[in-house]
């Protein structure tokens, strides 16, 4: 994909003229990293002795060379111009060309009047392709006219629509909508140290530390809890009066146990690559699509990855054509078998990872237990992971 997109700023190059450079310089390598670094297209560069090179460049980026040759201290002369701006002035009286020139600048032209590409920003959980379908649906698609584009009326509808984007904002630049959301995540419930409330238990466990600060203690040491049951109440009642309302405070510790099963079976067929990988490549212009490729992969099994880049001439000037590159990776089935043991300690592995990850905190932790149940050519492994936790949230009253 990548010398397909070198081929085509070749090919750019040459409609707009570029010309070749001779380089002098102690740093010359300084000039081209400095080059590399500020996005300036350099290309057929050749080291002609060992303080000079020459290289293509583009007429349009040939000024920016200016301030970078003063600071690498390098002299830049032209050895020779080239493309087609120079052959219509050298062949200006021939129409064909002047045609073609002139198709070209049109097309351009009336191309930059069309949005060819939506870069969406700021998503965390809504994937990208949601949003795409809400905005096309409001009216945000690729080829529309941007005159005819009305980014108020979009953003307030999306707004409408959706209940999970809190704030979005539409910006035109070139040929680009640049679409920035931020997500709507609610805001956790906050009690106010001032309101009346209970401590309950947000999970199953057996009671171990009880430390009330405020309130009535309403569970003890050894007691069997599940999510829901309150721990410290808000009420204390008096021996001589009526009950009193409180906002309890306290930490209550539990026992809890996070448990995980799998079934893993002994003769498994394991997918391997091979290394074998075929790359193939099409042109999307619009909803047309042209494809260099025959439809059909001559491997049996195998992994298929897409990846599409749209045509640009600038950073925020895209062009209705899409590079595609498909890559093909081969793969075959390979037969594992498992001892026993293996299997036990693969499997006991994963779940153990998993269940880590479900604990707030990995330090909680203070044991593993691993369980194994031998069948008939698998084995069954299961994984308790025993924790001390605080089980406590407040719940208003």
């Amino acid at each position: 994909m990548r010398r397909i997109i070198l081929l085509f700023k070749i090919l750019l190059n040459y409609i707009l003229g570029y010309v070749n450079i001779r380089v002098e310089s102690v740093f010359a390598e300084r000039f081209v990293n400095v080059c590399i670094s500020k996005k300036i297209f350099l290309w057929n560069i050749k080291r002609e002795k060992m303080e000079a090179l020459c290289a293509n460049i583009g007429i349009g980026e040939y000024k920016k060379l200016k301030s970078i040759a003063k600071k690498t201290n390098s002299k830049i002369t032209i050895k020779s111009k080239k493309g087609l701006p120079f052959i219509l002035h050298k062949y200006r009286k021939r129409k064909i060309f002047l045609a073609l020139l002139f198709l070209i600048i049109v097309g351009l032209v009336v191309s930059s009047n069309f949005i060819w590409n939506i870069e969406i920003t700021g998503e965390e959980s809504i994937s990208k392709e949601d949003i795409m379908q809400t905005l096309n649906k409001e009216g945000l698609k690729i080829g529309i006219l941007k005159s005819k584009l009305d980014s108020n009326k979009i953003v307030n509808d999306v707004r409408l629509e959706r209940d999970d984007i809190s704030w979005i904002g539409i910006s035109i630049k070139g040929t680009n909508a640049i679409v920035k959301i931020k997500e709507w995540s609610p805001a956790p419930e906050v009690i106010n140290e001032n309101d009346y409330c209970n401590i309950v238990s947000d999970k199953s466990g057996i009671i171990t530390e009880i430390n009330v600060q405020n309130g009535t203690a309403n569970v003890k040491t050894g007691d069997i809890v599940q999510p829901g049951t309150v721990l410290i109440s808000g009420v204390i009642e008096g021996q001589y009066s009526s009950p009193r309302y409180v906002h309890s405070l306290g930490v209550i510790k539990a026992k809890v146990w996070y448990t995980k099963k799998e079934r893993v079976y002994l003769n498994q067929k394991m997918p391997a690559e091979t290394g074998n990988i075929e790359n193939k490549y099409s042109i999307k212009l619009g909803n047309f699509k042209i494809n260099f490729y025959k439809t059909l992969s001559k491997f049996q099994n195998y992994d298929t990855i897409s990846s599409d880049n749209k045509l640009r001439l600038f950073s925020n000037f895209y062009l209705p054509i899409d590079l595609i590159k498909t890559t093909n990776k081969e793969y075959i089935y390979k037969d594992v078998t498992y001892t026993e043991e293996q299997a036990a300690d693969i499997t006991a592995n994963e779940l153990e990872k998993d269940i880590q990850n479900e604990v707030k905190d990995p330090k909680t932790i203070i044991n593993t237990q691993v369980n194994t149940y031998v069948g008939q050519g698998y084995i069954d492994v299961e994984v308790i992971v025993e924790a001390l936790e605080n089980i406590g949230i407040e719940q208003k009253i």
